[in-house]
């Protein structure tokens, strides 16, 4: 099968219309949830436990405070169930006795002067008895000596094929390491914020920013013992997410309507400061990661053995599915005959943790990549010929047990790299600077790898996810569907795929907003899925439509827009039904076990591989990213621009992953650095040249063959740059991220 580049498409220009949400953004006039105007507003605030874990004994209110001008809600006041709607109903949404980690909510406070909402805050006491031991490490956690649950694991996954004993029989090379990965701050623009209403009709409506408005609606139903029909989600224009607005705004979503309910009519508007939402909101899991790989003489893997596990906090979550894609993702993108690798996700006190782009992916390939260079140097090989031995082909059995078909394009994407970079060159050029003793040392390091596009295994069977398209009198089309757009350009990209298939301009189809009451669910906007799943959803209700209007309303095979207008005016006309549902139905051979691990677990890969140019100062051991090259197989790039933007920008997090970013805790389990003067982040001085290279196979689940690409960039960037860093200072580099002081200890022991 050929690769097409993108940069040599012919189309590529016209495949890249101007945003559809730029405009409104570039002019201010996008309304973000605390820009909404809104009459008679109060403002919400919340006081939250100090402790790392205990019980509440009391809830104590300062009597110099007149409170009776104050919105006031505790646990009490909650209609429904005191639980927020995830995987498991362990986290309560305000605490009344029982807590698990510092940082939970227990009064709400509402009032119309912010200045005497903030007094009122500290005029609120709560008298803890704290858990006297917490735990806040991986493996103290799994030694389960104080335990937060039975045996602190809330899950435990295996994937097992093969026989890890016999592939140690066959190996003659073994190497054995651990790593750690840390959390990671989301960072998203806009903070997290609500704004809720009690209607006249007593419903409750609920705007604010986030990425899956069912999953908040789902929440709101549980928490206020209301049903769907009086409640209403929408989504207002949001500033970044990155995973971030997955789970979290159902609670603060919760905490909102609690306070409209008892406002008495007012809306109330609670969103957070950028402090707080740093100390309290989920963040990328940290990982700790054991490994021993196994090959042969000829660099051939014999056996992948690995103990990933992850810290998931005080709260389940959405652990095991970020642990289960973690899992499958960690032998990487090779063929191995003997391959066993357990996951677990643990208990601790800190907040709980949630999703960040690459879902567990980055943490255990971030392991397998930097394990894969120190076995090429124990057999004495170079990374990338070690690779190029074991990278999947076409007819390969992959580490779930899935045959790979023609769409298996890991050797196209290396053979890219190498080309793009001048990889071997380059190495020989920075072997010499280093060998001349000059204040700098230089590396290149690379990594492989695959990202698998939606839900895991069965999920999207589970969400059977909705789109529907409504026909208008005058032309125009409307895309129902309850995805958002966060900044990741997903409106743009389904409007097009929209009006592609029906041969309109794309000023003549637009997107609704996602607002409950009147889009189907089409499921969250998570996974890498927007574009694959519901893109192809949407070209399936076109067809639909199309059809409809020539059966029904005269409309010609070749058409304008101008035609297909008075096919949709003679519709409408005769009171026919204008809106076609295109529901999502599995790929045949879509078959998985989740309890084995074994099948098909995603219905697309994306295959890449990164290649980072590093420089370290002598003197300082900071370390400089010189140049980055992504090369990735991503299907088919429907919007060009917007797909390059995606991958910058994961590119850009990783970095910071790898280089920069490090939350530190406090003793009790808090972010210490809350701010963005202390959390550091790379800017664009920081990040070199980014070179990105689309390979496209057209053969992805997606339009035209398109696949995921929004998580596919956070994978490599990490494990690229320690391997690049190893490689200039002849060290061993076993957790990120990599700190000047870390570089010091290490060069000072000698790298071990």
């Amino acid at each position: 099968m050929s690769l097409t580049l993108m940069k040599q498409r012919p189309d590529q220009q016209a495949a890249t219309p101007s945003r559809v949400d730029g405009v409104a953004k570039v002019r201010g006039v996008a309304l973000y949830v605390d820009d909404l105007p809104c009459a008679d507003v109060i403002y919400g605030a919340t006081v939250r436990t100090t402790e790392a874990g205990g019980t509440l004994q009391e809830v104590a209110f300062d009597p110099a405070i007149d409170w009776s001008e104050f919105v006031v809600v505790t646990a009490r006041d909650i209609p429904g169930r005191n639980a927020v709607k995830l995987l498991e109903d362990d986290q309560v949404v305000l605490v009344d006795h029982a807590f698990r980690h510092a940082g939970e909510a227990v009064v709400l406070l509402a009032h119309a002067d912010q200045e005497k909402l903030r007094k009122a805050l500290k005029g609120v006491s709560l008298v803890e008895l704290p858990n006297p031991s917490p735990i806040f490490d991986i493996d103290a956690a799994l030694a389960a000596q104080q335990e937060i649950i039975p045996g602190n694991i809330y899950t435990d996954y295996l994937l097992d094929r093969g026989n890890v004993a016999e592939g140690e029989h066959l190996a003659g090379v073994v190497i054995e390491e651990r790593f750690l990965t840390p959390s990671q701050e989301q960072l998203y623009i806009e903070p997290q914020g609500m704004l809720a209403h009690l209607q006249k009709d007593g419903s409750i409506l609920v705007e604010g920013s986030m990425q899956c408005p069912y999953y908040v609606l789902d929440a709101l139903v549980q928490c206020l013992g209301m049903d769907k029909d009086h409640l209403r989600v929408v989504q207002s224009t949001t500033g970044g997410a990155f995973g971030g607005k997955e789970d979290y705004p159902s609670v603060i979503a919760c905490h909102a309507a609690l306070l409209a309910l008892k406002a008495g009519g007012r809306p109330v508007k609670l969103v957070y400061e950028r402090g707080e939402d740093l100390r309290v909101t989920p963040k990328r899991h940290p990982s700790r990661t054991l490994i021993r790989l196994g090959a042969n003489k000829a660099g051939e893997l014999q056996f992948i053995d690995m103990d990933f596990a992850i810290d998931g906090g005080a709260y389940r979550t959405l652990s095991p599915v970020v642990l289960s894609r973690g899992v499958i993702h960690a032998p990487g993108p090779y063929k191995c005959p003997h391959i066993r690798v357990r996951g677990r996700a643990v208990a601790t006190n800190h907040p709980p943790f949630g999703a960040f782009r690459g879902f567990g992916a980055p943490q255990s390939i971030f392991a397998m990549e930097v394990a894969m260079d120190r076995l090429a140097g124990k057999l004495a090989m170079d990374p990338a010929e070690l690779r190029r031995i074991n990278l999947l082909r076409t007819g390969d059995v992959n580490p779930t047990g899935d045959v790979m078909g023609a769409d298996c394009f890991a050797h196209a994407a290396l053979d890219a790299a190498l080309e793009h970079t001048h990889y071997y060159h380059r190495l020989a050029e920075y072997r010499a600077w280093n060998a001349a003793g000059h204040q700098t040392r230089k590396g290149i390091g690379l990594a492989t790898f695959a990202h698998g596009a939606g839900f895991t295994g069965n999920g999207e069977l589970y969400l059977a996810s909705r789109v529907s398209l409504q026909a208008l009198a005058n032309g125009h089309v409307e895309i129902l569907c309850s995805n958002t757009e966060m900044g990741q350009g997903a409106a743009t990209t389904l409007v097009q795929i929209a009006a592609d298939a029906l041969g309109l301009p794309m000023d003549c189809v637009h997107l609704a907003q996602a607002d409950t009451s009147r889009v189907p669910n089409s499921g969250p906007t998570v996974a890498s899925r927007t574009c694959m799943v519901v893109g192809d959803l949407i070209q399936k209700a076109a067809g639909q439509l199309l059809q409809r209007l020539r059966e029904t309303a005269a409309l010609a095979a070749s058409h304008d827009a101008q035609s297909f207008a008075a096919a949709c005016a003679r519709l409408c006309a005769a009171a026919g039904d204008t809106l076609v549902t295109a529901q999502y139905q599995p790929l045949a051979d879509m078959r998985w076990d989740e309890q084995a691990f074994l099948g098909r677990a995603y219905a697309s890969y994306a295959w890449a591989a990164y290649i980072a140019e590093v420089e370290v100062d002598v003197l300082t051991l900071a370390t400089r990213v010189r140049d980055f090259t992504a090369v990735q197989e991503i299907g088919n790039a429907v919007h060009p621009v917007i797909v390059q933007g995606q991958i910058e920008g994961g590119v850009a997090q990783g970095i910071g992953y790898a280089l920069y970013e490090d939350v530190l805790w406090n003793e009790r389990g808090v972010m210490a650095n809350d701010r963005l003067t202390n959390y550091i982040i790379p800017t664009s001085a920081d990040l070199g040249f980014i070179h990105v290279v689309l390979l496209e196979g057209g053969l992805g689940a997606g339009p035209k063959g398109a696949k995921g690409v929004g998580e596919l960039p956070m994978d490599g960037p990490a494990p690229a740059i320690v391997n690049a860093i190893q490689q200039a200072l002849d060290i061993d580099i076993r957790q990120i991220p990599v700190r000047p002081e870390m570089l010091l200890e290490l060069t000072v022991s000698g790298g071990n």
